[in-house]
């Protein structure tokens, strides 16, 4: 054997690995939520009739792709339940991730100043919050901000308010849930890059004049890009699928389309209906990771 060829294998196989994983948990699974899409509802287990069956083999499969139905896809556009589903789920998603960014970058940032010794401490504090049950942390949420918790409690105390304010099952209690559990999303990956910035970068800004405003906006910002993008990408498309924290802090006025994904799933046993629904959600959030990738590109493009 020889050395090209030794050194070579592990490569390949490292770069065929991703792509066995993707298509093993994500083609195949969204293959089957997009069959089950195409079919009709029915008082069944399971509760929907198959639009082809492969086991009749390709005789019968070959006339059933031919009177595929896109009935429950035009259900979707036909029912704003759907499209205000989708609308708030985008806009909700959009405004954490910019609340995350803003409180998120200057944390980062502050991290990657600190001395190395110090910067471990940071991150363990910034993960120390993994260790606790993500459903456990909402439900102290819920006590915190509900009519008696402990946030009204010390308002009361500090007679900044003269009764009990309702925070629980409003937006605002919703928006502070989703910033606390998906902060450290936006924290690690800036970090990440703000530490590898040369320092020697912002001393050279510093000699040709510009101020440390200055040497931040023109070169620090933007060499932190990569670091913005994952972690918007990182935040912004579990948010936008959220079920959780919506359902227990938020009202009931108007729903995500977590909420009605689980609606349709669990309460109402429409799987065609739902498994529609989940597949236009995954194609809108194909969008966002198109465009990074884009710019991704561009910018190596750039820097040759």
């Amino acid at each position: 054997m020889s050395t090209r060829r030794t050194f070579t294998r592990p490569g390949r196989i490292a770069a065929i690995a991703p792509y066995l994983w993707l298509a093993l948990f994500f083609l195949v699974p969204f293959g089957f939520v997009l069959k089950i899409s195409l079919s009709q509802t029915a008082i069944a287990q399971p509760p929907y009739l198959p639009v082809f069956d492969l086991t009749q083999g390709w005789e019968a499969i070959k006339p059933a792709l031919a009177a595929l139905s896109l009935d429950n896809f035009r259900l979707l556009i036909s029912d704003n339940l759907y499209a205000l589903s989708y609308m708030r789920s985008l806009f909700v998603a959009a405004v954490s991730t910019s609340i995350l960014l803003v409180i998120g970058y200057p944390i980062a940032y502050g991290m990657a100043r600190l001395p190395p010794r110090w910067q471990a401490v940071a991150m363990m504090l910034v993960i120390v919050p993994f260790w606790t049950s993500f459903l456990i942390r909402i439900y102290a949420w819920i006590n915190i901000l509900q009519h008696d918790g402990l946030l009204n409690q010390v308002l009361l105390a500090l007679h900044v308010v003269a009764t009990p304010v309702v925070w629980l099952s409003t937006d605002s209690a919703m928006y502070l849930g989703i910033v606390y559990s998906y902060l450290p999303f936006m924290i690690l990956p800036l970090y990440a890059t703000l530490a590898k910035i040369d320092p020697a970068l912002l001393e050279a800004a510093g000699d040709l004049g510009s101020s440390r405003r200055q040497a931040f906006w023109l070169v620090t910002f933007p060499l932190s890009w990569p670091g913005v993008g994952a972690g918007i990408l990182l935040c912004f498309i579990p948010i936008v699928g959220e079920f959780v924290i919506p359902d227990l802090l938020a009202g009931s006025d108007s729903m995500m389309i977590g909420q009605t994904l689980w609606l349709e799933f669990f309460t109402n046993k429409d799987w065609p209906v739902a498994s529609a629904a989940a597949v236009v959600l995954l194609v809108l959030l194909v969008a966002p990771l198109a465009l990074y990738d884009r710019l991704q590109r561009r910018q190596l493009e750039a820097a040759r």
